[in-house]
């Protein structure tokens, strides 16, 4: 089992920059893809940035070249870094782990952008 942990969000106008931090439970290096996922009020959750095994990357392509994950496998710590933040970022952020064929959330994170 993994337990999530986010951290981070807040409010922030636009072009500003946070960081949001996801602390796993257990090693990162046993799970197989993390990332995070944001659902705004009436809409689905999409995917946001994945880390695959080996370090593979993938973004949505509405955050490509302004949100970067990246992890810190001695914190158990996976991060998106968010940079020229925009009114249409505003969302709840979730982490997401992929283990043992099992998908885990956190409780996600709010981020609200203003314009």
């Amino acid at each position: 089992q993994v337990q999530l942990v986010e951290s981070g969000g807040g409010l922030v106008q636009a072009g500003g920059s946070l960081r949001l931090s996801c602390v796993a439970s257990r090693s990162i290096f046993s799970i197989n893809a993390m990332g995070w996922y944001r659902q705004a009020p009436g809409k689905q959750r999409d995917l946001v940035a994945v880390m695959r095994s080996g370090g593979i990357t993938d973004y949505s392509d509405s955050v490509k070249g302004r949100f970067t994950i990246s992890r810190d496998n001695a914190k158990n710590t996976v991060y998106l870094q968010m940079n020229s933040l925009k009114p249409e970022d505003t969302a709840f952020y979730y982490c997401n782990a992929r283990f043992l064929d099992l998908t885990y959330w956190g409780q996600g994170t709010q981020v609200t952008v203003s314009s």
